[in-house]
């Protein structure tokens, strides 16, 4: 199958339904929830060698029987157990989906395209996805055997990070004010 191309920008673009759509800007609220999550998700990664976590990674990830395209998940993390360490250090865009996709909802976001990249993230074998929604202070936690919701309270853990644990509270609200 053919590898399908879109152009370098910033926001990066992503190939779904056959379209080259460009991500949004993001706005406060996403990029708190962005970054904690990556936080977290570096600590636990970079304990034990475990892999890399980085936010706006471009993967170039091809389900079964269809073209290679580019997604670019808002956190994603990739275990050197999938991409070993010396490979992952020469490899700029992966080939392979990340093991864990983390995506932020924007306003403009809708739910067709999630639903789109969710389903191609799983068909190229990421074991669980993310789906932070800082509107309703939420969290979708989807694998290949279904989707449970998480709210303020709850934590995020999933076996395919063991040993991870973020509340979700955490990706919402911004660190106070010291002194």
């Amino acid at each position: 199958m053919p590898e399908t191309r879109v152009p370098e920008a910033k926001p990066a673009y992503e190939w779904i339904f056959g379209r080259a759509i460009q991500k949004v800007s993001p706005k406060r609220r996403h990029s708190v929830a962005q970054s904690a999550f990556l936080v977290a998700l570096n600590v636990w990664a970079r304990s034990g060698g475990k892999g890399f976590a980085g936010t706006e990674w471009r993967f170039r990830i091809q389900p079964p029987g269809e073209e290679r395209r580019p997604l670019v998940p808002d956190v994603a993390f990739l275990s050197y157990s999938r991409l070993p360490y010396e490979t992952m250090k020469a490899t700029e865009e992966p080939l392979i989906a990340p093991d864990a996709v983390v995506e932020v909802l924007s306003p403009k976001d809708t739910s067709r395209y999630i639903a789109e990249k969710i389903r191609v993230y799983l068909a190229a074998g990421t074991a669980v996805i993310f789906v932070v929604d800082p509107q309703t202070r939420s969290v979708r936690v989807i694998d290949s055997s279904g989707e449970r919701h998480l709210g303020d309270n709850d934590l995020i853990e999933h076996d395919a990070l063991p040993g991870f644990a973020l509340f979700a509270r955490d990706l919402f609200e911004l660190p106070p004010a010291q002194g």
